[in-house]
């Protein structure tokens, strides 16, 4: 096994090979959703560009894990911006470096492409990963705390 990974967009196409590692993340992550619903939503992802897209981490000629970004627009950042909704390595496949590099390959693709920020949420209690994000560039804002508003209740 190589310490190398190689990372790219996916497709629709790719879908069923990236069910099962979402699915796990939901479970780290305590996420509850049906799985007709993580298809659907997933799906909706990788054929809407314009929302947002998934890169898939490959090693070995597998998919070991994934990124999922969704794209808007910061005034205070002064342009297009992109936020981390989901980011997750197999866990016998951590500590190798594998997300670091991950982090910095799509920072410098969203860059090249115009973006001016990349914005994640991270548990303040999960220090491995802020130590990970701040040794890529990341700030913790303290000032600031995110905060949800379901629009739907989802049974249109």
């Amino acid at each position: 096994m190589t310490d190398l990974a190689t990372v790219r967009t996916l497709s629709p196409d790719d879908l069923d090979a990236l069910l099962p590692l979402v699915a796990a993340f939901h479970r780290f992550e305590g996420i509850d959703m049906a799985p007709d619903t993580r298809r659907t939503t997933i799906a909706g992802l990788l054929s809407g560009p314009s929302m947002g897209e998934i890169w898939g981490v490959y090693q070995d000629g597998g998919l070991i894990g994934y990124m999922a970004l969704a794209f808007g627009y910061s005034i205070e950042f002064t342009g297009r911006d992109a936020f981390i909704d989901e980011f997750f390595i197999l866990p016998d496949r951590r500590g190798r470096g594998i997300g670091g590099r991950v982090v910095d390959r799509v920072g410098a693709d969203l860059a090249r492409r115009g973006f001016v920020a990349l914005h994640l949420e991270v548990a303040r209690d999960n220090d491995r990963a802020g130590r990970l994000y701040q040794a890529h560039g990341f700030q913790w804002r303290t000032r600031y705390s995110l905060m949800s508003s379901y629009l739907t209740d989802g049974s249109d």
